[in-house]
């Protein structure tokens, strides 16, 4: 029998970081104050990296551990160990609401892991798990897969009517703070920084951002409305490049809006690098909010749902009463609230 591996310590951890083993265990207990922003991301992605796992978050366990379980499935192409700043606090915000009630979570891979014949062995009778949390969006056909086994199913950032549980920030609130903040800046013109394009959270955004311009008397001008595959930083830097051509023209956007905050970092990254002055030349806000918005120098303007909080209430959620929702499914939206950051101003001229 080949031995199993040897589980990683924050001793471990802090030698490899060069740091102290005070440092790393206030962090992956869920420290934040007093702690440099950096530090804290730098820590937990070498934590995951490692394949350290905090208290309560198992990816294999006992049959005896299996009565207190809920399943974690990332959407496509996420991974555990490449998590995106935003959806790692949700994890992180999930993991610590499941640990309260006294469960464990098990993370079962990503969507495009998960064949049928592997879901079949993992919800096998007598599998004992409470429930599924869904961190992102997954396909409708690998939803019904899910649907099949008869289990609880909480999907976060993405809404499935009539199919399962759903916890979602609220956009039209969060774009609509964004545009009426911007708009009392003196801002009339808005460009649109779009990621994950056919996601249904990138959508929801777009078109809360659209219908927040018209309540201004302002409109979505498609000639400054960018729309990339992904969202991360290097997708902000690619989407300010393809506008500066055009960056002559009288109605060029004096502030743009982002679909996240990664995105925000890599556009007001490459304005700076083009010799543009962030605000004062333009402004760049964020349609999320994570700590890269309000932690990282600059802070960035941003309106959203906190992440953390976001994976709380699915921990709620996921291991509620059958009864309690005996009668259909919940879409559960949080507020949005408005950080203003270092990266909006007046607008120029």
């Amino acid at each position: 029998m080949p031995r199993p591996p040897k589980k990683v310590s924050q001793t471990q951890l802090a030698r490899d970081l060069g740091i102290s083993q005070a440092l790393v265990s206030l962090v992956l207990n869920g420290r934040r104050q007093g702690i440099n922003a950096e530090t804290y991301d730098r820590i937990w992605a070498h934590a995951v990296k490692r394949g350290y796992h905090p208290k309560g978050m198992r990816l294999a366990s006992s049959p005896a551990a299996q009565a207190r379980q809920v399943g974690i499935i990332l959407r496509a192409p996420l991974r555990l160990n490449t998590p995106t700043m935003y959806f790692g606090h949700v994890q992180h915000g999930l993991h610590t609401g499941i640990e309260a009630r006294e469960y464990t979570t098990v993370f079962l891979g990503a969507e495009d892991q998960l064949d049928p014949e592997k879901l079949r062995r993992i919800f096998a009778p007598g599998h004992g798990f409470q429930g599924i949390v869904l961190v992102g969006e997954v396909t409708r056909g690998f939803l019904d897969q899910l649907r099949r086994f008869g289990l609880r199913i909480v999907a976060v950032s993405a809404r499935y009517p009539g199919l399962c549980h759903s916890v979602l920030g609220n956009e039209p609130q969060a774009l609509e703070s964004l545009v009426e903040y911007l708009h009392a800046q003196g801002h009339r013109r808005f460009g649109w920084l779009g990621g994950n394009v056919g996601l249904g959270r990138h959508e929801a955004r777009l078109q809360a951002f659209a219908a927040a311009l018209e309540r201004v008397g302002a409109s979505l001008d498609r000639r400054y409305t960018v729309k990339l595959k992904e969202g991360d930083r290097i997708d902000g830097a690619d989407a300010v490049r393809s506008l500066l051509p055009l960056a002559r023209r009288k109605d060029f956007p004096t502030a743009f809006v982002t679909y996240n905050t990664l995105m925000a970092a890599g556009a007001v990254r490459e304005l700076g690098r083009e010799g543009w002055l962030v605000p004062g030349d333009v402004s760049v806000a964020s349609a999320d909010v994570s700590p890269v918005a309000t932690d990282s120098t600059p802070r960035i303007t941003a309106a959203g749902s906190n992440p953390e909080k976001l994976g709380e209430a699915a921990a709620r959620l996921v291991l509620e009463s059958p009864a309690a929702h005996s009668d259909g499914f919940t879409d559960l939206m949080l507020p949005a609230q408005l950080f203003i950051g270092d990266t909006t101003g007046p607008a120029k001229g």
